[in-house]
């Protein structure tokens, strides 16, 4: 293959490497994107209109547009993203992205499942088909037992905060999963919620193509360094 991808690393530098398979044999990051060559099958609701509620002055999609409308808000939220998504973690990054396009895809947020829906595919070695697995039956999909009790909390966050079980953290506890890793699935949950009210309360935009958002993910390594990418 000669496509380039850009090797995800914690700060605004990439590593070019021209070989997907290469990449996907030296840092088990998955190049299985099928799913751009398709609509998702994930039930995301109807497009927004393409004029959002208020003048952004900028003509790129969901929270990208709201990011460079308001820069004081947007390094903040960044910097949350970076924190919850990218640091060290005993999750992994696609793990953590993972909780994201699930939240984002119960909340039925298009920007924000794509989104992350992606940047959880280029981490995975199934590629876009566990993140679709994931999002059309939780209770089905190949994961391990920790992460599909994780994802349920993080589900059951979406419905309600009060909706978190002592069931819920009990099968957690049993499947492996540490104080860390209930607290930090809880907070991408609840931010996400946040994230997906914020792109749809103002009726940002988001493109159809998902080979948009595929491309964004293999350009960076964090969410504080796209800053650097954006006006």
């Amino acid at each position: 293959m000669s496509n380039a991808v850009a090797f995800p690393v914690r700060s605004s530098v990439t590593v070019e490497l021209r070989d997907l398979e290469e990449l996907a044999e030296s840092t088990g990051l998955s190049c299985g994107l099928e799913w751009p060559q398709r609509p998702p099958l994930v039930a995301l609701g109807a497009q927004s209109p393409a004029t959002p509620h208020i003048e952004l002055n900028s003509d790129e999609p969901g929270i990208r547009g709201l990011f460079s409308y308001s820069p004081e808000t947007a390094l903040p939220l960044k910097a949350l993203s970076e924190v919850l998504l990218c640091r060290d973690s005993s999750l992994t990054r696609g793990e953590r992205e993972l909780i994201a396009a699930y939240v984002s895809a119960l909340n039925q947020c298009r920007f924000c499942f794509f989104t992350h829906a992606t940047f959880a595919a280029v981490r995975a070695p199934e590629g876009m088909t566990i993140v679709e697995q994931v999002c059309a039956d939780l209770s089905t999909a190949p994961v391990s037992d920790k992460m599909r009790a994780l994802l349920a909390i993080a589900g059951a966050v979406q419905q309600g905060g009060k909706t978190v079980s002592k069931a819920h953290i009990a099968d957690a506890r049993a499947a492996g999963a540490t104080d860390n890793e209930i607290h930090d699935s809880v907070l991408i949950a609840a931010a996400f919620c946040m994230y997906n009210r914020y792109v749809d309360g103002l009726s940002t935009f988001a493109p159809d193509d998902p080979s948009v958002y595929v491309a964004r993910a293999k350009q960076t390594g964090g969410y504080l360094a796209v800053m650097t990418d954006s006006p």
